[in-house]
């Protein structure tokens, strides 16, 4: 089945300078590339994202995590939306487990994550869609229609006036 994915490289893979090792890592998937970019995370980005987690006792741990706002000082992912038969669970298995210390040595996890023993908290490199429904929540999150190569979902035209930041 044709599916859609989201991958994001988290703050601590950002900081690491893992970006190219973990995109040829996932080139061995042969998927497409369907949409890539730079973000920086607001607190509103991430809570939406996360918003499965709310109420939980790591949910803010999160929060923290994916802004930067944690340790790394840095809130820059990289995110990326892949396409390609059966891409979510392909895409995860070179992934690996969400604990870096249960993950295959082989996979990005495995390679790169670690547990944070100031924070408790795991530097898992990595967000990767676990399920369908959960993909199309999360590309719709991160991208806008126009920012991917592909049209991947329904899509609608509608005149919005906005303030936008320009070049001087």
């Amino acid at each position: 089945m044709m599916q859609q994915t989201l991958i994001l490289i988290k703050p601590d893979g950002m900081v690491k300078s893992l970006t190219g090792n973990i995109l040829s890592i996932l080139s061995e998937s042969k998927f497409k590339i369907v949409g890539a970019k730079l973000i920086r995370v607001k607190k509103e980005l991430a809570e939406k994202h996360y918003e499965r987690h709310k109420g939980k006792h790591f949910y803010e741990e999160l929060i923290k995590y994916l802004t930067g706002d944690l340790y790394f000082h840095t809130n820059r992912v990289f995110a990326l939306v892949y396409e390609g038969e059966n891409a979510i669970d392909k895409i995860r298995n070179l992934v690996g487990n969400k604990n870096p210390e249960d993950a295959d040595p082989k996979t990005i996890r495995g390679k790169y994550g670690r547990i944070n023993s100031k924070t408790g908290v795991f530097e898992n490199v990595v967000h990767a869609s676990d399920t369908v429904e959960e993909a199309e929540r999360e590309i719709k999150l991160w991208f806008s229609p126009g920012e991917l190569a592909n049209t991947l979902y329904p899509t609608k035209r509608i005149k919005i006036e906005k303030e936008e930041l320009m070049w001087d």
